[in-house]
């Protein structure tokens, strides 16, 4: 096909085998399964229950074995094929032989009806179970299986209540009755986010738990898979799980206001805080990193190469265990003190072996550059607005979680104290008035007014301001004519440059590009371009992360992926790589170019709304994923586009809620993530989210774009608002927000034109990502 064939003419083209359709092909689906037993975490196991026996009677209870959450409301939702349910996926086990189900049970199950209600809700609705029914399926199995659900999504968070966080009263029932009736207990956790963990952890009725998460299309299949022992599992968790809601550092500021969060925990995010803060470790249940398999695995031999510049770690992980298993090694750094204060624990390089056979052996190599270990001084304790390694002694803890990591004899030795890059002084809070360090003690931060949505400097020498009438202002501006307008085919071929392409486009024609498009084929989220004139196609984007999402009307069925921290929870990149790969192709068969994925931003808060969207606690496994993805997705000729940039940790009030964090917390925490994504990964596209980041939108705030984004990242793709953002799209263009989707706000882009504080200069200025990106598409 000839470039952008797709985006102009919407062909039906498939690119599966034999010209057969790919979209929510046994192919894909089976990597969907294959992705989600690989994210399951096994937290209990006790007296190695699990795996089930051959034949073994269970009984299968909750209504999520009929009801199965494949994943989160909104954005993340995708129209796909009849899930593959917990139920279905053990009726086929049990017609394979590897388990027999208490019948009278999963008749009351398939007899439920299931009805979604009329607003989304995170409070979960259970079926109590007749008495009857339970000792029934007693009479018949000594073994219940309880698939417990909860889900969420986009607009709204959850709540720290019976029914979301902890367990309702018809849950605790429940399993009250089969703790009366049943031998053995197995909890299946359909979850998309955190949950109490309390009523299991020590309860010795409940001898194992398998958090699944939800698991798109096939999660289902990947529950009956792990449970059955067809697949060993190796998830690791990407969160701490606390023994109270309360536990977490961020709980007493998360709803203090629906106006404005601040986040005093500063740096001691997640494990940060509970590894670091005296007396906090006793309130984890289950620590960052943590997972159990069928087989047990030793790291033996562990040899350092210490240099001024790198730390390589290199081990051997043997299968010791009686069944094949994947082992994931986990290296951790705990830096001095020095004078700004560090995590006791931060996570700097991982790997997950391959499939080992009993007795295997893998060596395995990590290595951390110790550039990356430096510190941001943000108050001139040092060097103000630098990154810094301070003097003194930087040891390394190497395991498989972060609690059970082992200290290495070799340490690293800082002779004195350096700057390893002078950045800038960007996106200082005004509001937060403090901080926690790693004593417990809080550090008070300087304070000032608010600032203003504010409009910035002209990119370039100005033009005069334009006073014509609109009309005559539109058909205006080009410094370069040609009877025959270049194409932009003819930039791609090299017969002219992307700056004379540029200077032949009208003020109007600009204009245009800076406006998302309307909806053209199956697509639902709009696209950009569309200026035929100058054959600039009208390049379709389509919603994510949780797979290809089109409307049910549009009559496309595609294949709904795990959610992202099931996908993280892998700790597998080449796997999440090959997932990033299966979207992408999705969506190009189906004529999109731009996939609004991944999503990456931290999991501050157990209760945001979004969190099944994000990966994880820790930046470094946030970033490394969401490059993962971006090469998957842009490896196929499809753009990704990583959001939401930045600090998008909470759904209430999210059009004006302002995020007031450190300039630390912020380059260490919130945008390292993204500072991986971007200089590994390369995507594409940006796009910006819609709360407020120390009191400015991202979308409009020049410091955070040109500032840190292009400026010290170097940042060279097309960057876009969120949806119908509440932003002036002319101090969006002015700050560097390329694209105002879905529409835009051409009239408002005129308007400041003509008062002459938009130069024809911005508009060129942002209209050049645009284009850029479109000219590496398929």
């Amino acid at each position: 096909m000839t470039k952008w064939a797709r985006a102009f003419y919407q062909p039906v083209k498939p690119l599966g085998p034999n010209h057969q359709l790919l979209t929510a092909s046994p192919a894909q689906l089976g990597l969907s399964r294959r992705a989600a037993a690989a994210g399951a975490v096994l937290l209990k196991n006790e007296g190695a229950f699990l795996p089930l026996h051959r034949g073994q009677h269970i009984a299968l209870f909750g209504k999520a074995q009929v009801d199965y959450i494949q994943g989160g409301w909104g954005s993340g939702e995708v129209t796909g094929p009849t899930p593959l349910t917990p139920l279905a996926a053990f009726t086929e086990a049990e017609a394979a032989g590897d388990v027999r189900l208490a019948a009278e049970l999963s008749k009351f199950y398939q007899a439920l009806p299931l009805v979604k209600p009329d607003e989304p809700t995170s409070i979960y609705a259970e079926e109590p179970v007749p008495e009857a029914t339970v000792k029934s399926a007693a009479a018949f199995a000594d073994t219940a299986v309880y698939v417990l659900g909860r889900t969420s999504g986009e607009g709204s968070d959850r709540q720290a209540v019976p029914g979301d966080y902890s367990l309702s009263d018809t849950e605790q029932a429940l399993l009250a009755a089969l703790r009366e009736h049943f031998a053995h207990i197995v909890v299946v956790l359909n979850i998309g986010g955190m949950m109490d963990t309390s009523w299991f952890v020590a309860d010795p009725h409940i001898q194992a738990v398998l958090l699944a998460a939800q698991g798109g299309s096939q999660g289902g299949g990947a529950i009956a898979d792990l449970l059955t022992g067809k697949v060993t599992p190796s998830g690791k968790l990407t969160d701490t799980l606390a023994d109270s809601y309360a536990a977490y550092p961020s709980s007493a500021t998360f709803n203090q206001s629906d106006d404005a969060v601040d986040y005093t925990e500063d740096i001691y995010v997640g494990y940060r805080y509970f590894e670091t803060l005296p007396d906090q470790q006793q309130h984890v249940n289950y620590p960052f990193g943590f997972g159990l398999s069928y087989t047990t695995f030793a790291l033996t031999d562990a040899t350092v190469t210490d240099s001024p510049a790198a730390y390589q770690v290199s081990v051997a992980v043997t299968n010791t265990g009686a069944c094949a298993g994947q082992e994931v090694v986990q290296l951790y750094l705990a830096a001095p003190q020095g004078k700004l204060g560090k995590p006791h624990r931060s996570l700097v390089a991982f790997a997950k072996t391959r499939i080992l056979q009993p007795g295997e052996t893998q060596q395995v190599q990590l290595t951390v550059q110790l550039s990356d270990c430096a510190s941001f001084d943000d108050l001139g304790v040092v060097a103000k607005a630098a990154m810094i390694l301070e003097a003194g002694d930087y040891q390394f803890y190497l395991g498989t979680d972060v609690r059970s990591a082992a200290l290495l004899p070799v340490t690293h030795v800082e002779p004195a104290t350096r700057i390893v890059r002078q950045l800038h002084d960007y996106c200082a809070p005004n509001q937060l008035a403090q901080r926690l360090t790693a004593s417990g003690a809080m550090q008070a931060l300087p304070t000032g007014p608010q600032p203003p949505e504010y409009s910035v400097g002209d990119p370039g020498p100005h033009h005069a301001p334009f006073q014509l009438p609109v009309a005559e202002w539109l058909d205006q501006g080009a410094t370069i004519s040609r009877e025959e307008p270049w194409q932009l085919a003819d930039v791609a071929t090299g017969a002219t440059t992307l700056g004379d392409f540029i200077a032949q486009l009208t003020n109007g024609d600009l204009v245009h590009l800076l406006c998302g498009q309307p909806c053209v084929g199956a697509a639902d989220t709009g696209g950009f371009g569309a200026l035929p004139d100058y054959g600039i196609p009208d390049m379709m984007t389509a919603d994510g992360p949780a797979g290809l999402r089109i409307p049910p009307d549009r009559g496309v069925i595609t294949t709904a992926w795990p959610s992202a921290t099931l996908l993280a929870q892998t700790w597998d990149p080449a796997l999440v790589t090959e997932v990033g790969r299966g979207a992408a192709r999705e969506v190009k068969e189906n004529n999109i170019g731009v996939w609004l994925a991944p999503a990456l931003n931290i999991h501050r808060n157990p209760l945001t709304g979004r969190n099944f969207e994000y990966f994880a606690e820790d930046p470094l496994v946030a970033g490394t994923m969401a490059a993962a993805i971006v090469r998957g997705v842009q490896g196929e000729g499809v753009a990704a586009c990583i959001k939401h940039f930045a600090c998008n940790n909470k759904e209430t009030n999210r059009n004006h809620a302002d995020s007031r964090v450190s300039e630390r917390a912020l380059r260490e925490i919130y945008l390292r993530g993204f500072e991986l994504a971007v200089s590994t990964a390369k995507p594409l596209c940006l796009m910006t989210s819609y709360n407020q980041v120390n009191g400015r939108h991202p979308s409009a705030d020049r410091e955070l774009l040109q500032g840190i984004l292009r400026g010290e990242w170097g940042y060279a793709g097309l960057i876009m608002t969120d949806w119908w953002n509440l932003v002036d799209h002319a101090k969006e263009v002015e700050a560097g927000n390329n694209l105002k989707m879905p529409d835009g706000d051409p009239q408002r882009l005129l308007a400041a034109a003509q008062a002459g504080t938009l130069s024809r200069n911005y508009l060129e200025a942002n209209a050049k990502p645009i284009l850029q990106v479109l000219l590496q598409l398929d």
